[in-house]
């Protein structure tokens, strides 16, 4: 790779600092498996559905090529034009908005559930229509988005019947118009709160995980879940750690990760057991002593897990640092990267005003050959999954500085990186990211704005086309 050169395609929601409320900040980010759509939530519960166009060509309210299910779920028979063009780039438009949940309030146990979107997942489409997972704290809700063709009748427009007593009949023109309806509703299935959804590669069931417990649901079925994961103790005084993440094979429907709070990652197989308490294989890494400190335990909770597209890699992410780990290999890690090292020495500044719990997403490229995660001040970082390049991008609209670049070092360990700014704005902060499933493009999210970036010096190629 001879290097890279992150340019800024597009900002979507960008408004002015004084005028941003809470439920305007970006708690989700997701591109659908073809990339031409890209879903976003936010703290206020709403969902927004983007569409991709290219000039003349963007779509006004529904998707033009992409209406059939092999186009949907990126299983084409023959890969489409590059929507990318040298100059213009390709730019999404807002496609479709809706609520997708409300604030709540258990009288039960008199606890105030927010709306706030923790996770949203697309869905194998049916038809032309689009269907999404989206979950709060508590409830998971499976929505159904399609365009729908109505009659309207034209004002002072009529058709003059036969005859002296022929009728005016009113004249009707068809009007599109995208909705988004509810096709199910899955409650009542965690006592703590939802921190991951993820969906399965038979497309038909799907995982959810909170602080205790990891459910087993089928997209069809709304009041019946398994659990497949419990690892509450008799006595919760004897509680040593807590569910961080879950994620689904990309391939294997009986697979599944789950990391937790002390760091270490767990493999199951539901062949094997029908409750997975049992792992098959742990993926953890020995603390080095000459990091210990009082805050090793926090820092080491992993915020984020993802398999990579062939199932080979696992990249996780804590506080400080990303990891890339082999299946094959559980001892180490193969790749360890700083994120923002310069961090460490103000740990008591960060527990002190609770940054130190931000959680930062991480993602994999489209061919699994380059790593994505954010950081504080409006930064996020691209790296060569071999360890040659590492590229830190400053997210924003004003007049970009060009990224910075550098050659980690070849020592496992060493803190590589470009050198970051000491004094960092911990409100600006990039904790949720995605990357497009073919195209060098990624998505971030930083306060109310999702930042769409492209690398120019990556070569436009075919599609990568998930795996049935």
């Amino acid at each position: 790779m001879a290097g890279n050169d992150w340019r800024l395609l597009q900002t979507l929601g960008d408004k002015n600092l004084n005028e941003i409320v809470d439920g305007d900040v970006v708690s989700a980010v997701e591109f659908d498996h073809s990339g031409d759509y890209l879903a976003t939530g936010d703290r206020g519960g709403r969902v927004r559905i983007y569409a991709k166009g290219q000039g003349e060509d963007a779509p006004s309210s529904a998707p033009k090529s992409g209406g059939t299910r092999s186009a949907l779920w990126g299983r084409s028979s023959t890969p489409p034009k590059s929507p990318v063009s040298a100059q213009g780039g390709m730019e999404y438009s807002l496609w479709h908005e809706f609520q997708s949940h409300e604030p709540e309030f258990d009288y039960l146990k008199s606890l105030e559930i927010e709306e706030k979107i923790n996770c949203l997942r697309w869905c194998r489409p049916v038809n032309s229509a689009f269907m999404l997972l989206t979950t709060n704290d508590k409830t998971i809700k499976l929505w159904k988005v399609q365009e729908r063709q109505r009659p309207v009748a034209l004002v002072d427009c009529y058709t003059e019947g036969k005859g002296s007593q022929g009728i005016r009949v009113p004249r009707f023109t068809k009007e599109s118009r995208v909705a988004a309806a509810p096709r199910r509703v899955f409650p009542n299935g965690h006592a703590y709160h939802i921190n991951a959804i993820s969906l399965n590669s038979d497309g038909e069931t799907f995982l959810s995980a909170d602080d205790l417990r990891i459910n087993l649901w089928n997209l069809g079925i709304s009041d019946t879940s398994f659990n497949i994961v419990d690892i509450k103790p008799t006595n919760m005084e004897e509680l040593t750690e807590v569910i961080t993440a879950a994620v689904c094979h990309p391939t294997h429907c009986n697979q599944l990760l789950w990391s937790n709070s002390r760091g270490s990652i767990k493999m199951a197989d539901t062949r094997a057991h029908a409750l997975c308490d049992s792992h098959a294989k742990v993926y953890e890494e020995e603390d080095d002593p000459s990091r210990r400190s009082f805050f090793s335990e926090i820092i080491s909770s992993i915020a984020d897990v993802k398999f990579s597209r062939d199932g080979r890699y696992i990249l996780s992410r804590d506080y400080m640092s990303l990891k890339l780990w082999d299946v094959n290999m559980e001892r180490r890690p193969v790749r360890t990267v700083y994120v923002h090292e310069q961090l460490r020495s103000k740990l008591c500044d960060l527990y002190e005003n609770d940054a130190i719990f931000d959680k930062f997403q991480c993602a994999f490229s489209g061919d699994n050959s380059r790593l994505m995660t954010g950081s504080y001040h409006s930064f996020f970082h691209v790296y060569d999954r071999n360890g040659k390049t590492d590229t830190c991008i400053q997210a924003s609209n004003t007049s970009p500085k060009k990224p910075m670049h550098t050659k980690p070092k070849g020592v496992r360990g060493k803190p590589p990186g470009p050198e970051m700014p000491t004094e960092m704005d911990l409100d600006k902060k990039v904790l949720h990211c995605s990357w497009h499933p073919a195209l060098p493009v990624v998505a971030v999210g930083t306060l109310n704005t999702v930042y769409i970036y492209q690398d120019d010096l990556i070569p436009t190629a075919s599609p990568v086309l998930p795996p049935r």
